[in-house]
């Protein structure tokens, strides 16, 4: 078929369009101490935007190049000035030249099957050189001695695959947390640490004296969680991210994943030494429940259910488990005497997975042998300073003079365990009681 005019304008018109969104979005990036700064929504939009321009490009490529194969194909043969020139006697006596291979696919019934363009530019059926009807050195075989030298050095196209990212952890312990922002540097907060519940019946009076109601009392200390920085990262050469794109997007997507691993693990284990969080299992206060495989009739799934029960005795509700994946499988495998699976069948199903109504995060964030149950989001909360961000800058050491950049993933976040006794450490002891 032949191209269309107006899908190439179409085309065109589209380009343009797209090449200046991605102009207004660059416009709007901020530059802070001589540093660009990038969101993440502004990234997404810009990479979408190139994504969709080198797509359109291309069509526009292929219409172009089918509209060069039409003008062509419609414009009349003449003959060369060599054959005009013996068509008029003055090399009338000249040897026969051989027919060159360009002739001979000109000539070909493959080629006049196109009629000129008007059926396309793919034949029927493939141009075949027959070694009758070539003369001299086409009727021969290019014979190569050696290899040559140089760069490159042996013949061949090159092909190159796409990178393969490692996988990427995707539960995460943050995910049980509402989402909060702050715009301080430190969270202060009363955490309390002690409640005496005197609440009675009482009559309303004894005698001609009315009762006094019963006094309870609670205990309460002052704690600060402070904003803490989770940061890292890399090196690259201007020139191998202009050139590979998809270089770039790997650098930022793994820099970025990269902080969410140390997130979780801050959340968890932070010791709170220096500029860590201090972490869930690292917070005094909280409750502990130790299971041992000795323990007859009873399994993790059991010790979960019992240290859950913890959690509802200090009147919160737990939204929340956290597992090792060595532990998780133990649970999920776990079978009664005729082999039938004890946990729920829609974990199996691809059901979202949950043990006793508790959604379940599996992590190596998580210490094997270890478990965490709690009311996340109600006993502590998460409170996110600045998001996850990508920044780039050539200001750093001689980066400058060796074209070199910076490519920088921060966040800041706080932590605040409000009520450790919402959270019960399980142990799993795997030797007998």
């Amino acid at each position: 078929m032949s191209y269309d005019e107006s899908r190439l304008r179409e085309l065109q018109g589209a380009l343009r369009g797209k090449m200046a969104d991605n102009k207004t979005i660059a416009d709007n990036f901020k530059v802070e101490d001589g540093t660009v700064v990038v969101s993440s929504e502004q990234k997404s939009a810009f990479d979408t935007n190139m994504r969709d321009i080198r797509e359109i490009k291309s069509l526009i490529e292929g219409l172009e190049g089918m509209r060069d194969v039409e003008e062509w194909g419609n414009k009349p043969q003449s003959d060369s000035v060599a054959q005009a020139a013996g068509a008029q006697g003055q090399w009338s006596n000249a040897p026969q030249q051989a027919k060159t291979l360009g002739g001979m696919f000109i000539d070909s019934p493959e080629f006049k099957s196109l009629q000129n363009g008007k059926n396309g530019a793919n034949m029927p059926s493939p141009f075949q050189l027959n070694r009758g009807d070539v003369t001299g050195l086409w009727g021969t075989k290019d014979v190569f001695s050696s290899q040559p030298t140089g760069t490159p050095g042996s013949f061949g196209s090159i092909q190159r695959d796409p990178i393969v990212i490692p996988p990427m952890r995707t539960n995460r312990v943050r995910d049980l947390f509402p989402s909060r922002t702050t715009s301080a540097a430190v969270i202060e907060y009363f955490r309390m640490t002690g409640f005496t519940n005197n609440a009675a019946a009482v009559s309303e009076r004894t005698g001609t004296t009315f009762t006094a109601k019963p006094q309870s009392s609670f205990t309460f200390v002052g704690e600060q969680a402070p904003v803490r920085t989770l940061a890292h990262w890399e090196a690259a050469h201007r020139n191998v991210l202009a050139d590979e794109p998809q270089l770039r997007s790997i650098i930022d997507n793994e820099l970025l994943y990269g902080l969410r691993l140390q997130e979780d693990a801050q959340i968890l284990t932070g010791d709170g030494v220096g500029e860590n969080l201090t972490g869930i299992l690292a917070t005094s206060g909280i409750q502990t429940y130790n299971w041992s495989a000795g323990v007859v009739g009873d399994n993790k799934a059991d010790a979960i259910r019992r240290a859950a029960t913890l959690s509802f005795l200090a009147y919160y509700e737990p939204t929340g488990v956290v597992l090792h994946p060595n532990d998780w499988e133990d649970i999920e495998l776990s079978k009664d005497d005729n082999g039938q699976y004890l946990v729920a069948v829609s974990v199996a199903m691809g059901g979202e997975p949950k043990l006793w109504r508790i959604p379940v995060v599996d992590t190596p964030a998580m210490t094997e042998g270890q478990a965490l149950v709690g009311a996340f989001g109600t006993g502590a909360q998460l409170y996110d300073r600045e998001q996850a961000s990508i920044r780039i800058s050539e200001q750093h050491a001689d980066f400058f003079v060796r074209n070199a950049i910076v490519v920088l993933a921060e966040q800041r976040l706080a932590l605040a365990v409000k009520r450790p006794e919402a959270f019960v450490k399980v142990t799993f002891n795997s030797a007998p009681a």
